[in-house]
This record gives structure tokens, C-alpha cells and sequence, in this order.
């Protein structure tokens, strides 16, 4: 469902991305992993339209959408769950999940009943702020926003990072609940390895803008992919 084909991406002068290709499949979760500043997040940006590619091309459902907004993407049914979370801190938890309703058409603006099932503690906290949350309670409703969007692809960008034990299973185990309706692509960037091992279909490892390993999960090399992860 999601191609992307040997793209290049710049900052300025600087090349961050040489030649990326990746794919992710309905139904299946795709890990991308490696350490800090090699492109992962830069590779999310070109998929969700937020960061231009020079060259390559970017394919969703058949359609090219290299060149495409990412507010048009995101009406195509593509939603990322950022790093560092980016909720709204002034709004309340309610107003937040709203939020979503931008790109769904009018009879879809309702939160569904399976948000609360997946995440419990929001249910009980619509009327705080954001801001007040705890960390993991943000990176819940960060992916709780995203799935208001009803996405067909859900890019999510290191969902563990700083968040505590219990929560980062509680987000496991909705990414699995996720992959197990069979509608959705789950695009999942993480230097979590055992997280990371345990969700994948697929995986692909990146180093310097490029990716150097990339295959089914029962093709993964844990002694490979870690000299890659570990600084």
C-alpha cells in the first residue's frame, strides 16, 4: 500500500536521505530502526508530506504522492503520531482528539468507542488539560488523536521514548490490536529493540541517510541490526 522509491531529501546543503526505499503492507507492522540523526524521522517527514524529497517518488493505494500537502494526505487516510507527541497543552484531552475531526468528513467527526478501549485512562481525563497529562498519558493521546482520523496508514515516530514501562505495553499491545483488524499499514519508527523485534512483519535498519538492511522479520539478524542501534 505505501512504496517509497528511492528518495533523496536535503536540508539546505546537507543530504539526509540517499536513495530510500521502503514499503509497508495492510496488516503488517514495518519497523524502521537505527540510531539518532541517521534519517529515520526525515524518511517519516517525506512520507506524511512534511518535508519535501528531491528526487524518488512516494506511492499510497496507487496513488503518487510525492508532491502532495500533508493536510491531502492526510484526507488519503495517512496519520503520524510525531516525536515528542506535540499534543496541545492548553486544551483540554476532549479538544485534542477534535482535532482530528479536520480531515474526516462530517458523519465520521464522533470519537469511537474502541479509542477508550484501547487507551482507558483518557476516558476519565476528556476535561484536563493536556499539559497536565503525564508523559506516556500524552503519548496515548497523541495516538488516540491519530486514529480519529480513521488512517489507513499510521506513521508512528519512537512512541517509547521517555515513556514508563507499563505504558510502553499499553501501546504494544494497541499496535497489536491495531495490526490485528487487517485494514491499516503501521509504520513504526524505534531504537527499542526488543519493542521493535517484537512488533515487526517487516523491518528495514538505516545508517547515513541510507537503508542497509531490510526484510521479513524472520530474516531479522538481532546481532546485525544492534551493532546499527548501539553508539
Amino acid at each position: 500500500m505505501l512504496s517509497v522509491e528511492n528518495i533523496d531529501l536535503y536540508y539546505g546543503a546537507a543530504q539526509a536521505l540517499k536513495g530510500v526505499s521502503l514499503k509497508a503492507d495492510i496488516g503488517k507492522v514495518t519497523c524502521l530502526m537505527g540510531r539518532n540523526g541517521v534519517g529515520k524521522t526525515s524518511t517519516l517527514r517525506a512520507v506524511v508530506g512534511q518535508h519535501p524529497v528531491s528526487s524518488g517518488k512516494i506511492v499510497w493505494n496507487g496513488e503518487d504522492v510525492t508532491r502532495l500537502a500533508p493536510h491531502a494526505r492526510a484526507k488519503r487516510g495517512i496519520a503520524v503520531v510525531p516525536q515528542g507527541r506535540e499534543i496541545f497543552p492548553l486544551l483540554s484531552v476532549k479538544e485534542n482528539l477534535e482535532t482530528g475531526y479536520a480531515c474526516v468528513s462530517r458523519k465520521d467527526r464522533t470519537i469511537p468507542d474502541t479509542i477508550f478501549e484501547l487507551f482507558p485512562v483518557l476516558k476519565s481525563m476528556l476535561s484536563r488539560r493536556g499539559g497536565d497529562l503525564s508523559g506516556g498519558q500524552q503519548q496515548q493521546l497523541a495516538i488516540a488523536r491519530a486514529l480519529i482520523t480513521r488512517p489507513k496508514l499510521l506513521v508512528l515516530d519512537e512512541p517509547t521514548e521517555g515513556i514508563q514501562p507499563s505504558i510502553i505495553k499499553d501501546i504494544g499491545r494497541a499496535i497489536e490490536w491495531l495490526r490485528e483488524q487487517g485494514d491499516m499499514a503501521i509504520v513504526l519508527v524505534e531504537q527499542y529493540f526488543e519493542f521493535a523485534r517484537d512488533l515487526a512483519d517487516d523491518f528495514a535498519v538505516m545508517d547515513r541517510g541510507e537503508i542497509v538492511m531490510a526484510g521479513a522479520r524472520a530474516d531479522l539478524d538481532e546481532t546485525q541490526v544492534r551493532q546499527h542501534l548501539t553508539v
